[in-house]
């Protein structure tokens, strides 16, 4: 039997780059140690870091006797991010520094029914006021991030999404290029990449590198006027082969309600943000949007508490059979409508540990959300982060 070696670093920029940027290291004896490159190389990719404006040095770290070693830092100030976290009936944009620390942020009440030229022109008129507020220009974007609330590519074209009409076959990054840049991008002669995902994945990817959640294996539950899931599988957002994977909203749940897919009985039909506005209409109440529902709860309202814990306990039976294919370690519960609080809370945990295998859920955790309604925009430019910023990416780039 032939033993398979181990893969060899290339000892390119890249590496020392994520290093830096993830805080593993900050020196150049912690670059050499955990690289493995030799002192000579680090020193020459240091260089052309530094040069490229991606780090900057950041003075001396302390030292127990002679000369303190010299650190070096992510230069997070070199330009900025575009975030923008699209739902079915609420929109949040924001603009944040290059580690995805928010500067400036909006949002809007915005039905994604209304179609991709209101939507779309809404964001990237949001994303140029929100860069004047923060006194910066279209040439210090270095990226956007965009999340949707359906299916798209590998191009980030949206492909047949059961709630959003008109959408289908559109490309988003090309929309808000042309809408945002107006030709700007080619004139700085700089890629500008606009990355597109399903709006749970990039709040997956927002709770898991800024929220706190970094597990290895957990799901990531958006409950607003939809639900949806992200997965995240040994550390990375699980897309499935062409893109779907999570559509928890539209699992069938032996009801026959019509859903606004087409189908009929899926979960969001009887446990989704806009099947409890329905009752809550039919009721007499003036509610619009999935934090309308929210609020209710929060006051108290018997009818809303009600309904909110009776549509915890269905997503509780979808996610008990998810619970059990799966085996995540936390569920982490996020949306407008997760803002109700105990009461969806309550009905989730109660049929999920009921439900689930004892050696599924035994350590199992179910929580709420840490970064609340921004991890959307928040996961949103931490996935052009992560795609400016590959290692071979920048190591093709500076060597």
């Amino acid at each position: 039997m032939v033993k398979k070696r181990a893969a060899v670093p290339r000892a390119g920029a890249g590496t020392l780059l994520t290093l830096i940027r993830t805080g593993r290291a900050s020196t150049r004896a912690d670059l050499v140690r955990l690289s493995g490159f030799a002192r000579s190389t680090v020193a020459q990719r240091l260089d052309a870091l530094l040069e490229a404006g991606l780090i900057v040095p950041a003075g001396d770290a302390g030292s127990t006797g002679g000369r303190p070693p010299e650190t070096f830092a992510f230069n997070r100030h070199a330009g900025v991010l575009l975030g923008a976290d699209i739902g079915g009936s609420h929109t949040r944009v924001a603009v944040t520094d290059l580690a995805a620390d928010v500067l400036a942020e909006t949002e809007a009440d915005l039905d994604v029914a209304d179609g991709p030229d209101a939507v779309l022109s809404w964001v990237t008129e949001a994303f140029a006021r929100l860069l004047a507020r923060v006194g910066r220009e279209t040439a210090d974007v270095r990226g956007v991030g965009v999340g949707v609330p359906g299916p798209v590519d590998g191009t980030g074209r949206l492909v047949s999404p059961p709630i959003m009409p008109d959408w289908d076959g559109v490309s988003v990054p090309e929309r808000v290029s042309r809408a945002l840049f107006k030709g700007a991008a080619e004139e700085m002669g700089e890629d500008v990449p606009v990355v597109v995902d399903r709006d749970v994945n990039i709040m997956a990817l927002g709770e898991q590198k800024a929220g706190g959640h970094d597990h290895a294996d957990m799901v990531v539950v958006k409950i607003g006027i939809g639900i949806g899931a992200g997965l995240i599988v040994g550390g990375e957002i699980y897309r499935g082969a062409q893109g779907a994977a999570g559509d928890l909203g539209h699992l069938r749940r032996g009801t026959d309600e019509p859903c606004r897919c087409g189908n009929r009985g899926c979960l969001e039909a009887t446990a989704g943000g806009w099947a409890i506005r329905r009752r809550l209409v039919e009721r007499g109440y003036d509610v619009r949007t999935s934090q309308d529902i929210a609020r209710l709860a929060r006051r108290g309202d018997h009818e809303t508490v009600r309904l909110v814990r009776q549509a915890g306990r269905l997503i509780g039976e979808a996610l008990a059979d998810v619970v059990g294919l799966f085996n995540p370690s936390h569920i982490i519960i996020g949306g407008n409508l997760a803002e109700a609080r105990e009461p969806l809370l309550a009905g989730i945990r109660e049929v999920v540990y009921e439900r689930a295998q004892v050696l599924a859920s035994r350590d199992l955790q179910i929580v709420p959300t840490t970064l609340g309604h921004r991890a959307g925009t928040i996961g949103a430019a931490l996935l052009v982060h992560e795609r400016l910023y590959d290692a071979d990416r920048i190591s093709a780039a500076l060597g």
